[in-house]
């Protein structure tokens, strides 16, 4: 039986780039472990933060120590590997984008493995675009008739501006959501530049951070709610997992909070009624289509116990992988084990590219 070639690609450009490594070491390990050991051979190609694209030996050393400053500091040495041509992919049969983050999960990879015209896991150009920006995100599922918080969309240039209008901006946000709200980069993953706020200083300095960052800015309305999450498997007929909830100390599910150890838990499932658990699902599965999702996504609510209400707030096309990640936990307590579900994606992509094909 002749083995899949996995084309495993990782690292990238965002500020995930150490979470997209535990993520790919994670399938790697995957990939070589029970029924997929003789169906699939990997092949593993690394890109570093400053996009330079590597194969051969160096990723695979990425791969097997889940240190990248030793391997950055090669770069430089007289080693083909490192030539900023892209690598020979003609090694490939299927693409397994394992990248977290804008320069990866926000299609612009995708675009690229489409123009290959090979099998790629995951979400396409689109579904990646849409699930990486959260205006669009949101338009998508207001479009979908899905409930969400309150929220006002803002550009870089509204806050860099004259002195006359950042001041109506603020006022703007004040009149429609109050205070505490949120203040997001539209186009980043991780929670990185969130700022929650409770004044009109802290927005002041909190959009200005913002701005820093994207050149699309995000506001939410605040809201005391418990924070459940869903992971969604498929493509055009999606199932969900069970549902699992995330709970925390901080005042928010900041960067740090996320990637500490202790600082969050996770239980799975989630102890709420058989009713919320199913709802949370159908809007998993709704969500997950509004952006022409593909293969793999974890959606993420809010469940205001107090009036009952379910929010939906973002969902995510590439998830972490890591075993204890959230999304494969999801799924290990629905009935797949991890092994099961790389396995799964692959097929997926075969699936989708067949369709198009």
């Amino acid at each position: 039986m002749t083995k899949i070639r996995i084309g495993l690609l990782f690292g990238g450009r965002s500020g995930e780039h150490e979470v997209s490594i535990s993520s790919a070491r994670a399938i790697a390990g995957a990939l070589a472990s029970d029924d997929n050991a003789s169906k699939y051979e990997v092949h593993p190609f690394y890109i570093q933060k400053d996009g330079r694209w590597l194969s051969g030996t160096l990723p695979q050393q990425v791969l097997s120590t889940g240190k990248l400053l030793e391997i950055e500091q090669q770069v430089g040495q007289d080693d083909s590997s490192t030539s900023r041509e892209f690598p020979n992919f003609n090694a490939v049969d299927v693409w397994f984008p394992v990248l977290h983050g804008p320069n990866g999960e926000d299609g612009t990879v995708q675009g690229l493995l489409k123009l290959m015209q090979i099998p790629f896991v995951g979400s396409g150009v689109l579904g990646s675009a849409m699930g990486m920006d959260k205006i669009a995100m949101k338009i998508a599922f207001a479009h979908a008739g899905l409930p969400q918080v309150k929220y006002v969309a803002v550009n870089r240039s509204e806050i860099w501006s004259n002195p006359c209008v950042f001041p109506k901006l603020c006022d703007k946000i004040e009149e429609s959501l109050g205070y505490p709200c949120f203040v997001k980069p539209a186009n980043l993953g991780s929670s990185v530049g969130i700022s929650k706020v409770r004044s009109r200083a802290e927005l002041e300095a909190a959009l200005d951070s913002a701005a820093s960052y994207d050149r699309r800015i995000i506001v939410e309305a605040g809201v005391i709610a418990r924070e459940l999450e869903c992971a969604v498997l498929g493509n055009d007929n999606p199932q969900a997992s069970t549902v699992g909830e995330i709970s925390f100390n901080s005042d928010f599910y900041d960067y740090e909070t996320k990637y500490t150890q202790g600082q969050a838990d996770l239980s799975i499932p989630a102890k709420v009624s058989s009713a919320i658990i199913s709802k949370i699902q159908e809007m998993a599965v709704q969500a997950f289509l509004a952006i022409d999702g593909a293969g793999l996504g974890r959606v993420d609510f809010f469940y205001v116990e107090s009036t009952g209400e379910v929010l939906i707030n973002e969902i995510n096309t590439f998830p972490g992988f890591t075993a204890t990640s959230m999304y494969p936990q999801l799924w290990a307590a629905s009935g797949i084990s991890f092994s099961e579900l790389v396995d799964r994606l692959i097929q997926l992509a075969l699936e989708r590219h067949g369709e198009k094909s």
